[in-house]
């Protein structure tokens, strides 16, 4: 995107990896630390992008890969990566 922040050919990767590794949507790390509390814990956790953006890509339950998306607000890189995974 036009004038997106730099740091973002980083952050959408590390989306990526997040929701590969542990199978989910980076949304449900980034609800857990918005709730606060417990979900706080998973700020203590290496290597997770703890911000909307990131989906698994699965196939018959198996991870084949995943999408990642930044450079817009986390709602809009959300909405993005779920146009990417609807589209393949």
């Amino acid at each position: 995107m036009d004038h997106a922040q730099h740091a973002s050919l980083e952050v959408a990767p590390f989306k990526a990896a997040t929701a590969a590794r542990f199978r989910r949507p980076t949304k449900v790390f980034e609800d857990a630390v918005a709730g606060g509390g417990l979900g706080l814990r998973m700020l203590s956790m290496p290597n997770v992008c703890c911000v909307e953006g990131g989906l698994p890509l699965l196939r018959n339950g198996e991870v084949i890969g995943a999408i990642g998306v930044s450079g817009m607000n986390a709602a809009q890189d959300g909405i993005i990566a779920a146009a990417g995974v609807a589209a393949l």
